[in-house]
């Protein structure tokens, strides 16, 4: 059974009690981030409680601590490490006006009180024995500002010139406590003695980090849960032989970490396509298992590989790449060609990400080729005529699963995939008027507006699906339609069509022939192809016909790819 102790303390108690000892904010943490806006809504927080609220003798909950204690019997702390950050630092700023104030009895009582928070003491003299010996330390791998912090409340000073979470918070509380002092001369050594004993923190205290996690998941719900990624970042760098190797690790991550946020995708994701390529290459179908657990396999073996690092910032930078939409070869060169995105823009509305595995596998295995551009977009292709075929006839995860883990491992050292598919053209005819309002519905829109032959240029993201007979309706002004015919139609996919999202607003809900006039200004050929409709009237047989049209072209393209 986990062991776990927990208690309600004051700030005073929280931290005075870590005599010869430290709070770690350990290496797999990510770095403090609390700005100057949440510093003032805690200050503020804090003195209007101290002008209310503690005058009734209650106490101001600032939230929970959750640690465990380490081999050193120093607590780590996985859960509150940016509100106590935050506290030290007020803190600090409050001594700071204590030391620059002439001394008195009042004034030498606080700096008694305050220091055993920040600094261990003489037990004898009850003085400072050693002002770097904090009682706090941060090993996050990629904060680079972690002396900063342990320089502010070893000395009182912060940089105003620098930038870090830590000199500005600093500074802030610092500007605070000596505005409060002096507006407030008679209430200002009551706020500090009401953050002292007043203000309380509800430490959990477990015997293992695994207990911590699970209670910190628990309770999260300001917070961000710690990611896979942050374990595997923190076990890289134990990796790491010497200073040089964990600096150019802290490198690597920070690229890392840039890449996937302007990529819109997490670190965690990288981890988990790349986990794609290592399966392939040892050729496992075997059901995927959880992040964690692949990766800490034999001690976290598969982290310590030659190149590791290299692959996964490659990767990241590829679907960067992606993401950005940079990359286009206008004229059939480049890493990505405009046909390709076109396919890409297509699987980004797929109802799951299970495509982006084999993407993944095809680019680290085959990025080097000089026919990358041609083959990757015949893979993209293939995969999309796969996985548009396998939701249409059943729509679940697990009905991909297995095909995809088999394309992975064929695209270790094949520039194409095989697959086992009977391809029923009628039945899939048939099952695909259902997926026009389904979740595969805006992708099927799409790639029918890509497949025509005219559509040179890529649609932008943010298109909307107009209905050509519009949902609103309104009997007087559709001749030739009953609201019982409209309901029957208009969700079909001969009513629909992939349009700009400016364009759609101005479009309306008018009648066709209207709305043919605010077609022409469209780049999408299919929106223009309606634009020069020969009727000005659109009724039951033209979305019957057109419906027909669209089933065609997209099950042929299916069958084409599927059947080459």
């Amino acid at each position: 059974m986990p062991e776990l102790s927990v208690s309600k303390k004051t700030v005073s108690k929280l931290f005075s009690e870590m005599q010869n000892k430290k709070f770690i904010i350990p290496d797999y943490q990510r770095p403090y981030k609390w700005d100057e806006e949440k510093c003032e809504t805690l200050w503020n927080d804090i003195v209007d409680y101290s002008l209310s609220d503690a005058k009734d003798g209650s106490d101001y909950f600032l939230g929970t601590l959750v640690t465990f204690a380490n081999e050193s019997k120093n607590p780590e702390v996985i859960d509150g490490q940016q509100r106590i950050t935050s506290l030290l630092l007020l803190l600090r700023a409050f001594y700071k006006k204590l030391e620059d104030m002439p001394e008195d009895e009042d004034v030498i009582g606080l700096k008694n009180q305050i220091a055993p928070c920040i600094w261990d003491i003489n037990p004898i003299s009850q003085k400072i024995a050693d002002k770097s010996r904090i009682h706090i330390e941060s090993l996050v791998v990629t904060e680079s500002d972690n002396k900063i912090f342990h320089d502010i409340l070893e000395t009182g000073y912060a940089n105003p010139a620098f930038k870090d979470f830590y000199s500005v918070n600093y500074l802030f509380f610092k500007e605070q406590c000596d505005n409060y002092a002096k507006n407030n001369p008679m209430q200002w050594k009551q706020l500090c003695i009401n953050i002292l004993h007043n203000c309380v923190v509800l430490p959990i205290e477990c015997d293992t980090p695994e207990t911590a996690l699970t209670i910190f998941s628990t309770l999260n719900d300001r917070g961000l849960p710690l990611e896979d990624s942050d374990i595997f970042k923190a076990q890289i760098y134990r990796n790491s032989n010497n200073d040089e190797e964990r600096k150019e690790f802290t490198s690597d991550w920070k690229e890392l970490s840039d890449a996937c946020q302007r990529a819109n995708v997490r670190i965690d994701d990288i981890f988990r396509f790349y986990s794609h390529v290592i399966r392939a290459t040892k050729g496992d179908k075997t059901k995927e298992v959880g992040l964690r657990k692949f990766y800490s396999d034999k001690k976290y073996e598969k982290l310590k590989a030659t190149g590791f690092m290299d692959s996964l910032l490659q990767l990241s930078d590829f679907w960067l790449l992606i993401n950005s939409g940079r990359g286009i070869a206008e004229n059939g060169d480049g890493l990505i060609s405009k046909e390709a995105r076109k396919y890409l823009h297509c699987l980004s509305l797929y109802p799951n990400e299970f495509w982006k595995y084999p993407v993944s596998v095809f680019y680290d295995r085959h990025k080097d080729s000089s026919t990358f551009s041609d083959d990757f977009c015949h893979v993209l292709k293939k995969l999309m005529a796969l996985l548009f075929a396998k939701f249409i006839e059943t729509p679940t995860v697990n009905a991909i699963k297995d095909d995809i883990y088999a394309a992975c491992i064929s695209l270790v050292d094949s520039v194409d995939f095989t697959m086992k598919y009977e391809f029923n053209e009628a039945l899939l005819k048939q099952q695909i008027g259902g997926y026009s309002t389904s979740k595969l519905s805006r992708s099927l829109h799409l790639l029918d507006a890509y497949l025509n032959p005219n559509q040179q240029d890529l649609i932008l993201s943010t298109f909307d699906i107009e209905h050509i007979l519009p949902k609103k309706w309104q009997n007087t002004n559709y001749n030739g339609w009953t609201k019982e015919a409209a309901e029957q139609y208009l969700e079909t996919f001969g009513n629909k069509v992939v349009i700009e999202k400016k364009l759609n607003v101005l479009a309306g809900n008018g009648y066709f022939r209207i709305k043919k006039g605010k077609y022409q200004s469209s780049h999408i050929e299919n929106v223009k192809d309606l634009s020069r409709y020969h009727k000005d009237d659109w009724l039951v047989d033209d979305i019957v016909i057109r419906d027909d049209q669209i089933k065609t072209r997209i099950i042929s393209f299916i069958k084409e790819q599927l059947l080459r």
